[in-house]
């Protein structure tokens, strides 16, 4: 496959991963009656149990040994677990809790951490329609973040921690599959330890307490985990940082629309304008893409 197809691919694959994303708030609020750091340890307990079986089916123990050959991979891929991990742990509690148009805000504003991550340590370029549509969706999320009138912490917490875990990911030269499972072993104790304790001090009813339609929705979660994580890891290692970074608003949009329409959460018309900033500057960034492809293929023609 060449590089054309593969970045095509990689787009293709980016875009599946965010609607699965932007859908999760409806998911989780369906586990509500499971303490949130108890769907946490089930989300990464199943998660490292399914891919972990699934690349020792494929492989066996070379994915292993691959990566713990070379220390340096092995330690980033911890570090890219736990801010994994934060991120999963904090976005969870808050959909729960009712602030998903917030996470929805921490999303809108990681895209934005990519570019600039992109830009400054990864020198890649973008033109000026680019930036254009960069400028609109910083005004947008300036004014939304304004809007709250304090510090919208779970926002910038989620937005941080997940441009950071794109980074590394970009950076570590393992596939996606594999790196997953790294990151899922290294937190598997440590989920594995939540669930005991939670079972031991009232918080746990697994197989028997939540009853078997919750048990399967906390299983399956695991998959759930695994296939936009893939499917990110994926693209971020074919695709531009800053593109990817910017197809990000796939996910908040969805999450927004969720928040606001089914779980009756509060929109004024003030975020009303913030939003409507981003989306117009996402237009710009997807009309100049279409434009520049469609010239790209004409070139090519001829």
């Amino acid at each position: 496959m060449n590089a054309a197809s593969e970045s095509r691919r990689g787009l293709w694959i980016a875009a599946a991963s965010f609607v699965l994303w932007g859908l999760m708030p409806l998911y989780w609020h369906l586990l509500k009656v499971v303490p949130s750091l108890q769907i946490v340890g089930h989300r990464i307990a199943w998660s490292a149990v399914l891919v972990a079986a699934w690349l020792c089916w494929k492989q066996g123990f070379a994915w292993l040994r691959e990566v713990f050959a070379q220390p340096r991979k092995a330690a980033m891929l911890a570090l890219s677990g736990c801010l994994i991990a934060f991120n999963w742990g904090l976005y969870i509690w808050a959909v729960n809790a009712g602030h998903v148009v917030e996470t929805s805000l921490g999303y809108f504003i990681n895209p934005l951490v990519n570019v600039v991550l992109g830009v400054l340590l990864l020198h890649e370029r973008m033109n000026r329609v680019q930036w254009t549509a960069v400028v609109l969706a910083a005004a947008g999320v300036v004014w939304l973040t304004w809007q709250y009138g304090q510090l919208p912490w779970i926002a910038i917490a989620l937005a941080l921690s997940f441009a950071t875990y794109g980074l590394i990911r970009k950076l570590v030269a393992v596939e996606a599959v594999t790196g997953l499972g790294i990151e899922s072993l290294y937190l598997f104790l440590p989920a594995l330890a939540v669930l005991l304790w939670g079972e031991n001090h009232g918080q746990g009813g697994f197989l028997g307490g939540w009853g078997l339609g919750i048990d399967a929705l906390l299983v399956l979660a695991g998959a759930l985990t695994a296939l936009p994580l893939i499917g990110f890891a994926y693209a971020v290692r074919r695709v531009p940082l800053s593109v990817v970074g910017l197809m990000q608003y796939i996910a908040p949009t969805l999450q927004l629309l969720i928040g606001v329409w089914i779980l009756h959460e509060p929109f004024d018309e003030a975020r009303l304008i913030g939003f409507a900033f981003i989306w117009v500057g996402l237009l710009v960034f997807a009309g100049e893409g279409l434009w520049r492809s469609r010239r790209q293929a004409a070139a090519a023609a001829v």
